[in-house]
């Protein structure tokens, strides 16, 4: 199963709470079709799961998981760091150990 790593739980937790989103909103990963026609990995905040969504929540962070990119990620841990520019940076990494 995906993890989330605790600077991600900060950074959905903090992405969250602004502009007075409901409670249940998190993070939104799926299949995107980039302009090259190339499909690609999307990262997005929703305000809650779609009904074939994995839901991972830890520490009150909610990660929803396309079904159809879950298995991609098993082995997988999301990370996030902040920018120079203070804007937040989110990242797949393999899972350590």
């Amino acid at each position: 199963m995906l993890t989330v790593t605790d600077d991600a739980v900060t950074a959905i937790r903090t992405l969250a709470a602004q502009n007075d989103l409901p409670p249940q909103t998190g993070v939104r990963i799926s299949s995107t079709t980039g302009e090259s026609g190339a499909t690609a990995l999307g990262l997005s905040v929703a305000e809650g799961p779609l009904p074939e969504d994995e839901v991972i929540e830890v520490q009150g962070a909610r990660v929803f998981v396309d079904s159809a990119v879950a298995a991609d990620l098993e082995d997988k841990a999301l990370d996030a760091q902040v920018t120079e520019q203070g804007q937040v940076q989110f990242m797949l990494a393999n899972q350590p150990g």
